[in-house]
């Protein structure tokens, strides 16, 4: 299996945030994919397949070294940057498609990657005590989405 160490948000070598992206022909077992990501190590391990009913998507899935993910901004990145890169690939978007809804990923003219992800929508709540003591301050305002946003 071929495993890519791509440095994300970055221009320089041993920089930004690192992601390993493994690409694949099919899904292996959750088990094999979560042993490979445990193995590696990285902060994120990114395993992609193609869409088999559209040349210009890839199913996509992010491991951390203990646990599945919904959503990785710089192992997407990375992967992109893989299949750009690395691939015979010639269209100037990507359309991912993960547990976190489709993601776009396009070319710039100036060598740039510019991603696009879906908007969660956040319901406006109330600070818990529980809340104020974790974060040790109270903050101004409290969303409820996927997590509890805090603006302080």
């Amino acid at each position: 299996m071929k495993i890519y160490q791509i440095d994300a948000f970055t221009n320089q070598l041993f920089h930004g945030n690192y992601a390993a992206v493994c690409p694949l022909n099919r899904w292996l077992n959750d088990e094999t994919l979560q042993n490979i990501a445990t193995e590696n190590n990285y902060p994120e391990t990114a395993f992609f397949i193609p869409d088999i009913l559209d040349d210009n998507s890839f199913h996509l899935r992010w491991f951390t070294p203990v646990y599945e993910v919904d959503l990785c901004g710089h192992a997407t990145l990375a992967t992109a940057h893989m299949i750009f890169n690395h691939t015979d690939y010639n269209r100037n978007e990507i359309i991912f498609n993960s547990k976190s809804g489709k993601l776009t990923v396009t070319k710039q003219g100036d060598g740039w990657l510019q991603m696009n992800f879906p908007a969660l929508d956040l319901t406006p709540t109330s600070a818990s005590e529980t809340l104020i003591d974790a974060l040790g301050a109270t903050p101004v305002e409290v969303y409820n989405s996927m997590d509890i946003l805090a603006v302080f």
